[in-house]
């Protein structure tokens, strides 16, 4: 057998925090990495439940001034990062606090990239573009799903394209993840329902990678099977505090898989339906995941026969390819169970945008770039992108 040079990289926070209470160490833990006026970013909704007032008023009992920006919006864009850039430089802050789920994380990622580094955040698109350090930065998360909190990576939507710029890069790690199922308690089912499937497709497509190795097999694997047990009951019961903190733990394992292994085609693909009509992301990827997976099939069958198993499917006596396609099975089912729209089509109406069969081409094109597609199992033509598309209107 041949041999070529590999390696395998591991990007993970210096510090992460999971469990009841976290969140109360913020001050501490912002402080402790040189930070005294942080810039929260965060979104309305967050700001609307109460959970912005709730740390503000953490930050401000301990003697810490902290400065508010709570514009972020779901599918998080350039205009976005680029006004965050100004409010921390004109109030002078000297360090990041983002709390939310993967949009305020990537917004702040990319506030911090624009004030270390200089420039538009459009300069980082891609692999390690930055020179700079990230001010200090500690991430608070209040979903069960992006794993935004731990990545290296960073999404925004270029407006003037309509499509979603993939950074990747290990200076916008955070220096702190801190994980509360106490900030999740909140969260409607619909919510639940597409955060935890981002996480099972960010565990499914890490585990599938062509950069998959023993680490991130071990994380993803884990993944899978908790989100296997604890979607459905947090689904169902938003109070269920066993569901929400065993979901906090299978997101962030899924975020250490994908983090080092990276991604494939479910988020190549859904990154476009993103950018091009601002739907939501978890949603996407769910629609998207069983389509991608059966064109990946016949690469990794194997290891789509673990997932089957880790998803509770019985194999035993079964053809490999059959036992394969229990996986595929499974992820419906689950999406099935928890409310996921069937197809495009439906979720485009649910969200008032009119998904057309016209718009794959360009869509398709679009995903042919994206970084993300790069350690998919199998390499995709452009009438194959397309025909998954067609497949999951």
């Amino acid at each position: 057998m041949a041999v070529r040079e590999q390696v395998y990289g591991y990007f993970i926070p210096s510090v992460t925090l999971i469990g009841i209470g976290a969140h109360k160490e913020i001050p501490e833990k912002i402080r402790a990495l040189g930070g005294s006026k942080p810039l929260l970013v965060t979104d309305k909704g967050i700001t609307g439940a109460g959970l912005t007032k709730q740390i503000t008023d953490l930050l401000e009992s301990s003697g810490m001034d902290v400065v508010v920006y709570d514009e972020t919006i779901p599918n998080p864009t350039d205009e976005n990062v680029h006004a965050g850039v100004d409010i921390y430089k004109k109030n002078k802050c000297d360090s990041l606090i983002t709390l939310g789920g993967g949009s305020s994380h990537d917004c702040g990622k990319g506030i911090g990239l624009v004030v270390a580094n200089g420039g538009k955040i459009h300069d980082f698109e891609g692999v390690d573009k930055s020179t700079n350090p990230m001010p200090p930065y500690v991430a608070v998360n209040t979903t069960a799903g992006t794993a935004s909190e731990m990545t290296r990576f960073c999404i925004i939507t270029d407006t003037s394209r309509k499509v979603k710029m993939a950074i990747v890069d290990w200076r916008v790690t955070p220096g702190i993840a801190l994980d509360d199922p106490l900030l999740m308690m909140g969260m409607p089912p619909a919510l639940t329902a597409a955060t935890g499937m981002d996480a099972l497709t960010h565990a499914v497509e890490a585990f599938v990678s062509t950069a998959a190795n023993p680490m991130t097999d071990s994380a993803a694997e884990k993944a899978i099977e908790l989100i296997a047990k604890h979607l459905r009951p947090a689904v169902a019961n938003g109070q269920d505090i066993d569901a929400r903190e065993g979901m906090c733990f299978a997101q962030y394992l899924a975020g250490m898989a994908f983090n080092n292994a990276s991604l494939g085609h479910v988020h190549a693909m859904a990154h476009q339906l993103g950018g091009f009509y601002d739907l939501p992301h978890g949603e996407c990827n769910a629609i998207l995941l069983p389509h991608v997976e059966k064109f990946n099939l016949i690469a990794k069958m194997d290891r789509f026969v673990k997932i089957a198993e880790l998803m509770g499917e019985n194999t035993e006596g079964m053809a490999p390819r059959d036992a394969a396609e229990l996986a595929l099975d499974a992820i419906k089912k689950l999406s099935a169970d928890i409310g996921i729209p069937s197809g495009l089509i439906e979720l485009g109406k649910r969200y008032g945008k009119d998904v057309k069969a016209e718009d794959i081409d360009t869509m398709t094109a679009n995903a042919q770039k994206d970084a993300c597609g790069l350690t998919n199992p199998r390499c995709p033509k452009d009438i194959d992108v397309a025909a998954i598309y067609k497949a999951a209107l």
